[in-house]
C-alpha cells in the first residue's frame, strides 16, 4: 500500500534577524492510510511546524514531502491550494470556524468551494452533522453552540471532502477532560469509517491511548517512533 505521507530529510529554519531557528531537522517520516498517529513534544519542539508542512500551510527549506505520492515542494501555489482543498482537512484548538455562517453552512463551504454541487454538499452537510449528532444544532451560528460543539462541527468540516489526511493541532485543548474525549472518539471511529489518516499534536495522554502511533518530538527532530497494538 503506497504511503499518504512521506517526508525526506525534512528540514525548516526560520529567519529572526540574523539568527536562523531551526524548527525542523531531518525528519524522515511514512504514514499508510488510516493510520492514527499523535504527534508528543514540548513547545517549540516542531510539532505544529511539521503539521503545517505537511498540509501545504507552509514550505520546508530542504527535503520533501509528499501527499498521496504527489510531491509538495514541487507543485505551485495554485497547486497546493487544490491539495488542501482536495486532499487535507484541518481540525485547530480553536475550531477557525466562520462566526457569520451556520454550523451547516460551515460544513457545507469547503465542498461548494472544490465544485461540489449545492445539493451534494447539502445533502453530505447534512449526514456529517448528524454523524457527529449536531443535526438538531444546524441552523446555529458557532456563538451558540458550546466548545464541544463547535469542535465536533470542525471536525465534520474536516472531513467534508472526504480528505486523505486529517490534520488537528491541540483539537482539545481548549475543551475539558470529558468533552475533549467525546470529540477525540468522535474522530476517531470516523476517520477509520473513511480510512482517513489522522495525525494529532496533542499533550492529552488520552489521544495518546488512542493513537495506534506515537511519535515523540524535541529540537525539531521525532526522537522516538512507536506503534501500539490495540
Amino acid at each position: 500500500m503506497p504511503n499518504v505521507v512521506r517526508t525526506t530529510d525534512l528540514g525548516k529554519e526560520y529567519r529572526l534577524g540574523e539568527v536562523v531557528v531551526p524548527a525542523l531537522q531531518g525528519i524522515n517520516l511514512e504514514l499508510e492510510r488510516g493510520e492514527f498517529a499523535a504527534v508528543l513534544g514540548p513547545s517549540g519542539s516542531g510539532k505544529t511546524t511539521l503539521l503545517n508542512i505537511i498540509g501545504a500551510l507552509d514550505k520546508p527549506t530542504r527535503g520533501k514531502v509528499y501527499v498521496d505520492s504527489e510531491d509538495l515542494t514541487t507543485m505551485t501555489d495554485k497547486d497546493l491550494t487544490r491539495l488542501r482543498r482536495k486532499k487535507v482537512g484541518f481540525v485547530f484548538q480553536f475550531y477557525n470556524l466562520i462566526p457569520v455562517l451556520t454550523a451547516f453552512e460551515n460544513v457545507e463551504l469547503p465542498m461548494i468551494i472544490s465544485g461540489v454541487s449545492r445539493d451534494d454538499a447539502s445533502k453530505r452537510a447534512e449526514t456529517l452533522l448528524d454523524s457527529v449528532g449536531l443535526l438538531k444544532r444546524a441552523g446555529h451560528r458557532p456563538d451558540e453552540l458550546s466548545g464541544g460543539e463547535q469542535q465536533r462541527v470542525a471536525i465534520a468540516r474536516a472531513l467534508a471532502n472526504a480528505p486523505s489526511i486529517i490534520l488537528a493541532d491541540e483539537p482539545t485543548g481548549d475543551l475539558d477532560t470529558s468533552t475533549g474525549s467525546q470529540v477525540m472518539n468522535m474522530l476517531h471511529e470516523m476517520a477509520k469509517q473513511q480510512n482517513t489518516t489522522v495525525i494529532v499534536a496533542t499533550h492529552d495522554s488520552k489521544i495518546v491511548d488512542m493513537a495506534g502511533r506515537t511519535l515523540r518530538m524535541r529540537d525539531g527532530r521525532i526522537i522516538t517512533d512507536e506503534k501500539q497494538h490495540h
